[in-house]
């Protein structure tokens, strides 16, 4: 085993002091000393006796995926992998900065916060989360970064859900987003009439695309990253194909995934992303949502994604998410659940049927939240399960 590289396993438990100790140890094993570090959160299983097997030499991070298409795979991700992502999003952003650590620490995301502010010469300030996100903590955290001697922070990385928080309360914690010069929005499609109200606020948010296997985020408001090769496999006559991205960032492969999985590494060092997508005419990628989320209706191919943007377009919904569930006559029919402030379902899928047509969701119903999994994105699943008879499920607090 002397030409391998041991694995060492790092709970978090959303404290400032645990990311903080797996920033240490991400930073020693990016720069080839240490073990690799296969980081894992408060309620994660003990990670099976197959992923913690030694790695190959080069390989620095073992990140599990969330498992939206099934059993989670776990991601190998090199230091050469992860350094050329810093540097990409360093030059793109205009130079470096520090950073806010204000999500799980133990997602792809939450690594590369560590990672980035580390190459930038300072540690990452960290927002304590054992209480989940909080705008006021939020603020309290940029605050507190201005005082400890490593300077103020001046980026952070978010999901939407963070983001509408922020926008919501309206108060030192949108005060603190406005004074940072970058706000990554990434982990979940983000609505266009949220950026634009972030925007409208002050916020210099910054979409990103990309997932574990590209060590987070390597396309930004559209374009890739420097190095970074956008293809559409396979696409159709309206342009639209399956995302495969390219290039340094890209992993070294899955440990404990299936052969289909393993196939989605292509050679040249590309991923085949499980997404949709298409170019627009200023050349800007535009993911339109996961292959298998596509809804057949009554032999039309809906995509989820164009229905919730048309939902979120409604004056008082927040939060949509739209699924396909079985139906004797038509093979699936489109459902949709809401979420915002005083909402009549009937009246949300009048507002949106003559523009979707047989898109338009034929069944609506109000939640207090839209149920998320992972660090923000729709547990679709557990929408699809409301419509179907399956455990119910009670909307929660995000806790990132």
């Amino acid at each position: 085993m002397a030409d391998r590289r041991a694995v060492e396993v790092v709970p978090t438990d959303g404290s400032a002091a645990a990311a903080r100790a797996l920033g240490s140890r991400l930073v020693a094993a990016a720069a080839g000393e240490g073990p690799a570090v296969l980081p894992i959160g408060p309620d994660d299983p003990a990670p099976r006796a197959a992923l913690t097997e030694p790695v190959a030499p080069g390989v620095a991070a073992v990140v599990t995926t969330s498992g939206s298409t099934g059993v989670p795979k776990a991601v190998l991700l090199s230091g050469a992998a992860l350094a050329a992502s810093a540097a990409a999003t360093a030059t793109r952003l205009g130079g470096e900065g520090r950073w806010l650590l204000a999500m799980p620490a133990h997602h792809v995301a939450g690594v590369q916060v560590l990672l980035r502010s580390a190459r930038a010469g300072s540690p990452a300030a960290v927002m304590e989360l054992g209480a989940g996100f909080r705008p006021d903590g939020f603020a309290a955290a940029v605050a507190d970064a201005a005082r400890d001697g490593d300077g103020p922070v001046s980026r952070t990385s978010l999901v939407p859900t963070q983001v509408r928080r922020l926008l919501d309360d309206a108060g030192a914690g949108l005060g603190a987003l406005r004074g940072l010069d970058a706000v990554l929005v990434g982990g979940a499609a983000a609505d266009p009439g949220l950026l634009a109200r972030a925007r409208e606020a002050g916020v210099a948010v910054v979409t990103t695309y990309g997932m574990s296997e590209t060590c987070g985020g390597c396309v930004y408001d559209g374009v890739p990253l420097d190095g970074v090769t956008v293809e559409l496999e396979g696409a159709d006559e309206a342009g639209v194909g399956r995302v495969v991205l390219g290039g340094a960032t890209v992993a070294e492969g899955y440990r404990g995934a299936d052969d289909a999985a393993r196939a989605d590494f292509l050679p040249g060092r590309r991923f085949r992303t499980s997404d949709l997508g298409r170019l627009g005419a200023d050349g800007r990628l535009e993911v339109l949502g996961r292959a298998d989320d596509v809804i057949v209706t009554g032999g039309e191919k809906v995509a989820p994604a164009a229905v919730e943007r048309a939902l979120l377009a409604v004056t008082g919904v927040r939060e949509a998410c739209v699924v396909g569930v079985p139906d004797a006559a038509w093979g699936a029919r489109v459902v949709a659940v809401v979420a915002g402030t005083s909402l009549d379902a009937a009246a949300v899928r009048a507002a949106v049927a003559p523009g979707l047509g047989r898109a338009a969701p034929r069944e609506v119903r109000v939640l207090d939240a839209v149920p998320l999994r992972g660090i923000g994105k729709p547990d679709r699943a557990g929408v699809r399960a409301l419509f179907t008879g399956g455990d119910e499920h009670h909307a929660t607090d995000i806790r990132v």
